[in-house]
């Protein structure tokens, strides 16, 4: 079969150095939706160079986001990019990202799981500077068609939403050109531009970047749970449950408990249509 599992795990790791400034933040951020209104100081944080925070899904693109393409072209891994789908995102963080910088990047083959009629392949990409570690992110990487050899299914984390109300809620109306200026960060993708491409995926018109609506739901908790403060966050995991569109609006449900935000976010056009699930911020 294309994907040798005892393979893909033992292939030694690639590294490369990458580096940002506060432009690539800056421009990540407004690719997120920051900087509405344009003087709110709660929104300068993200927008100004002088006041600049680092959300932490910035990992996911910090030096273009390298670690899913290294990942996709490790040995043992030889498949077919249509039969790719992005199911989930975590990054874990060791200390705060700095506004500017330099450093290793390592990417690796985790684990491969078989699903049975998809193989789930965990990308690995750990960031450590002169001062050590900085954060480890892996990406679940669905392969349709691929499972069925007899190994590992894998953890199957799936969280059931708490039998409450949620303690807060926030609409995020998203611009219909946002996936344009969020793709300047490094996700070149055409399906998120290009009208006759996402005809040929089966999309009526382009869809918005799953790492946008990630990052614009860490976004929302950290602004309305954790008092605008980046650096408390801990950790943030979520599944990419369906798609969405730029000019819809998500909506963000947030459970708040000691230490942890749990999340859902649907789509309000389209009947509260799943975007993101089984999503948790930890915190301190």
């Amino acid at each position: 079969m294309p994907i040798d599992p005892a393979k893909a795990v033992a292939a030694e790791p690639r590294s490369a150095e990458i580096s940002w400034d506060h432009k690539d933040v800056q421009l990540y951020h407004l690719g997120l939706g920051a900087g509405v209104p344009a003087t709110d100081p709660g929104e300068l944080r993200y927008t100004l160079e002088s006041r600049l925070h680092v959300l932490p899904s910035f990992a996911t693109v910090a030096g273009a986001g390298m670690g899913v393409v290294g990942g996709l072209s490790a040995p043992g891994i030889d498949i077919d990019l249509a039969a790719v789908l992005h199911g989930g995102q975590s990054v874990t963080l060791h200390r705060p990202v700095p506004a500017s910088g330099r450093a290793v990047s390592t990417s690796r083959v985790a684990a491969v799981y078989d699903k049975g009629k998809a193989a789930v392949l965990v990308l690995r990409s750990e960031a450590s500077d002169a001062e050590g570690p900085l954060w480890t992110s892996d990406a679940q990487i669905f392969v349709r068609g691929e499972g069925g050899w007899g190994g590992d299914r894998g953890p199957s984390e799936r969280l059931d939403i708490p039998a409450r109300e949620p303690d807060k809620t926030v609409e995020r109306p998203v611009r219909e050109d946002q996936a344009l200026l969020y793709r300047l960060s490094g996700d070149w993708n055409p399906l998120h531009a290009d009208p006759e491409f996402a005809g040929l995926a089966g999309f009526d018109r382009p869809i918005l970047h799953g790492l946008c609506t990630y990052g614009m739901t860490l976004k929302a908790v950290v602004d309305t749970v954790l008092g605008g403060d980046v650096t408390r966050v801990r950790s943030y995991r979520t599944r990419f449950a369906g798609i969405f569109f730029p000019g819809e609006t998500l909506r963000i449900r947030m459970w708040t408990d000691e230490g942890r935000v749990q999340v859902t976010v649907t789509a309000v056009e389209r009947d509260d249509a799943p975007v993101l699930a089984d999503t948790v911020v930890e915190h301190s």
